[in-house]
């Protein structure tokens, strides 16, 4: 045992002190550890470090595998209790800090370049294995954390009970959501690019299931805006149906409200945009399986053989009956326009001028979209 060693031994636990005093003013996840962790665990850490540290006084190397095992351990540990790594090297170096200036005081100058290289090389040792071992620790954390929040969201869908899922993925489920179905095309875009521009949008994690790219958003939360920054987002066009749902005992109906609101915006080949059954409610009602829906449809039968005259009559449905910007959207005259109206006035037997029957010719475009395969 060196004379050094001598010395500073008699320190390790003044210099524990002064490392974990210094890490819980400077380092904030240390600062709101409780005090049973910080003056326990904690303590016993770092001072079995600078027993390490004290060890290779005068013995350069002297870290062996147990060493590095054991500092693998503690860094996997405080890894899972959300420490992150920026924190972990910061104490580490704090550490090093308060050992070499308690070097300065007791080490006689021709001893000190063989305790900074002994301290050296502790830290080249260490601060790698520190690193891998957060890593893997974190990766293993959001794995679980996925796989939990997956548990979660999908109890919510199915109407499951939730809370003990929702205490372990440390998610506050409140009362009111809006429910979220996504059709984001494909390639499908990256999910964490999708989750980032939902979290944003919102302000908190959202919980989503990007397999079945449907998402649960708070209560409130305002979605007008909501498909053109996703839009922006992933960098192409969104198209997206949304139910509210009071309580967590509605989410599942409020998804399938969704579900049925997307599909039909899909069938009826609307245009991107986010979409509330409001939206396409006569729609939705023309969508039910019947007699009459097939004969809404065939009302245009007369207009098999006039496909020209099928697209116009369609534009200027979904125009409202806008004349001038039916016009402009098809790229032809208005009096084009005029024309092409009586012909499907003429071949179908309904007056477009005529509110009742312009408005059963509107019915019958719906019908005949939907008929589509």
């Amino acid at each position: 045992m060196s004379d050094l060693h001598s010395r500073m031994q008699p320190r390790v636990r003044e210099l524990t002190a002064a490392v974990i005093a210094r890490c819980a003013a400077e380092v904030p996840f240390y600062r709101e550890l409780p005090p049973e962790t910080l003056h326990g665990e904690v303590t016993q850490s770092v001072s079995a470090v600078l027993t390490i540290l004290l060890r290779t006084l005068g013995r350069p190397g002297a870290m062996g595998q147990a060493d590095l095992t054991r500092i693998i351990e503690w860094s996997a540990r405080r890894a899972e209790d959300r420490l992150p790594l920026e924190a972990a090297v910061t104490a580490y170096l704090i550490g090093a800090e308060v050992w070499w200036q308690a070097l300065t005081e007791v080490a006689a100058p021709d001893e000190l370049a063989a305790a900074g290289r002994g301290m050296l090389d502790c830290l080249r040792t260490a601060m790698p294995a520190v690193a891998l071992a957060h890593q893997q620790a974190q990766e293993d954390i959001r794995s679980e954390d996925k796989r939990v929040r997956r548990a979660l969201i999908s109890a919510l869908l199915s109407g499951h009970p939730y809370e003990s899922l929702a205490e372990a993925a440390g998610v506050e489920v409140g009362q009111a959501h809006e429910v979220l179905l996504l059709d984001l095309g494909q390639p499908a875009p990256p999910v964490r690019l999708v989750q980032s521009a939902l979290d944003a949008h919102t302000g908190t994690l959202v919980l989503m299931d990007h397999v079945d790219g449907v998402a649960l958003l708070p209560g409130g939360c305002a979605l007008d805006s909501l498909a053109g920054r996703l839009a922006k987002a992933v960098g192409r066009p969104v198209l997206a149906a949304a139910a509210s749902a009071a309580a967590p005992a509605a989410i599942p109906e409020a998804a399938a409200e969704a579900r049925e609101v997307l599909a039909l915006v899909r069938r009826l080949a609307r245009p991107p945009g986010l979409y509330r059954l409001d939206d396409v409610l006569l729609e939705h009602q023309l969508a039910r399986p019947g007699a009459g829906l097939v004969r809404l449809a065939a009302k245009l039968a007369p207009l098999d053989g006039h496909p020209h005259l099928l697209e116009t009559l369609r534009a200027f449905v979904h125009r409202g009956h806008n004349r001038r910007q039916t016009a402009l959207d098809l790229h032809i005259h208005r009096n084009t326009l005029d024309y092409r109206l009586q012909r499907v006035s003429l071949l179908t037997g309904l007056d477009l001028a005529a509110p009742e029957q312009a408005r059963l010719l509107a019915a019958a475009v719906t019908a005949r979209d939907l008929a589509r395969p």
